[in-house]
C-alpha cells in the first residue's frame, strides 16, 4: 500500500519548534516534547509544511500532486489526497556537555527502538550504560551526578547515521528511559530575549521572554511514506526526490526564530528496502 522511507535531521543551529513569543509572553517558550520520553520532537505537520513550501519555491508544478489539492470554493470533489505522508521527528542522539569528556551523545532504548523500526534495522537489545567510542574515564559526570560506563557495544556505531558530520568524534551513551528526560533538559539551549522600546532602554510590554531549543549537533529521524498508486499510475520514490531536488542532503529551516539564527538543519532522505 505504501513505500517506506525516512529522513535524518542534523541540527546545524539551535532548533526551536514549539510555542512562540506572544503565545506564552513572559514565560519560557517550550519546545514540543514526546509524551513518553519527554524529549524534543518536530511535529509531522511542521515537517510537511516545510517540505511543501520548499517544493513550491522550486516551481516544479508538482506541489498539488504530492501534497494534495486544496478545496476550491463551491466546487465539489475538488480536493485530492496527498501521495506523501509525514510523521513526527524524534531524537536519535542529543549532545550533552560533560566536564570530563567534554561532549557525549546520549540516547535511550525507547528512542533507539523507534529509529530501529523506521530504518528497518535488525532487532537489537539496547542496554542502559552501554557505550561506543573513545572514553577518558569509566564514569561520566553530569549535573545530576555520576553515570557509569559499563560495556562497550560496537554495534552502536550502526545507529549513528552515516551522513552525520564528525560521526565518530564523540562518545555515545545509552541511559535508562526514565533518565533521558532529565539529561535532555540539561542539554537544551536556553536564551533570554527582549525587544526594547524605540526611544529608551526599556523592554516593550510582553517582549521579554525565555526560549529553549534543541542544541546544535542533535540527530533526529522521521518516517515518511509514499502511496504506491497515484492518479497517474505507479508512484516512484526517485520522482519525489527529483521533484524535491534533494540529491544527497539539503539545508532546511524548521521552527521559529529563523531570523536570529535558529532552525538551520541538514536533511537527508532514504528509501527503506522491503524485506
Amino acid at each position: 500500500m505504501y513505500q517506506k522511507a525516512y529522513g535524518i535531521i542534523e541540527t546545524l543551529a539551535p532548533l526551536h519548534v514549539g510555542a512562540s513569543a506572544g503565545e506564552e509572553s513572559g514565560n519560557l517558550n517550550l519546545i514540543f516534547r514526546d509524551q513518553f520520553t519527554q524529549t524534543g520532537i518536530i511535529p509531522g505537520s511542521s515537517i510537511r509544511g516545510r517540505f511543501r513550501a520548499d517544493m513550491r519555491q522550486e516551481k516544479t508544478g508538482q506541489v498539488d500532486n504530492w501534497y494534495g489539492q486544496e478545496a476550491i470554493p463551491n466546487e465539489k470533489d475538488s480536493t485530492t489526497e496527498a501521495l506523501v505522508k509525514f510523521e513526527y521527528a524524534s531524537i536519535v542522539w542529543i549532545p550533552v556537555y560533560c566536564p570530563n569528556q567534554p561532549v557525549v551523545r546520549v540516547s535511550c532504548p525507547a528512542l533507539l527502538r523507534r529509529y530501529q523500526k523506521i530504518t528497518n534495522k535488525p532487532m537489537k537489545e539496547f542496554k542502559p550504560y552501554s557505550y561506543y567510542g573513545k572514553k577518558t574515564s569509566s564514569t561520566l559526570f553530569f549535573n545530576l551526578g555520576f553515570l557509569p560506563l559499563k560495556k562497550e557495544d560496537k554495534e552502536l556505531k550502526d545507529y549513528i547515521p552515516e551522513e552525520i558530520s564528525n560521526r565518530n568524534e564523540y562518545l555515545v551513551l545509552i541511559v535508562n528511559d526514565s533518565e533521558i528526560s532529565m539529561i535532555h533538559d540539561m542539554a537544551l539551549y536556553r536564551q533570554s530575549r527582549v525587544a526594547l522600546e524605540a526611544n529608551q532602554k526599556k523592554a516593550k510590554t510582553g517582549a521579554f521572554f525565555d526560549v529553549e531549543a534543541l542544541p546544535e549537533g542533535t540527530i533526529m529521524t522521521f518516517p515518511l511514506a509514499l502511496k504506491k498508486d497515484g492518479q497517474d499510475g505507479l508512484v516512484q520514490w526517485n520522482k519525489f526526490v527529483q521533484d524535491f531536488k534533494i540529491s544527497a542532503n539539503k539545508d532546511m529551516y524548521f521552527g521559529g526564530l529563523e531570523s536570529i539564527g535558529f532552525g538551520r538543519t541538514k536533511v537527508t532522505l532514504h528509501a527503506v528496502e522491503e524485506k
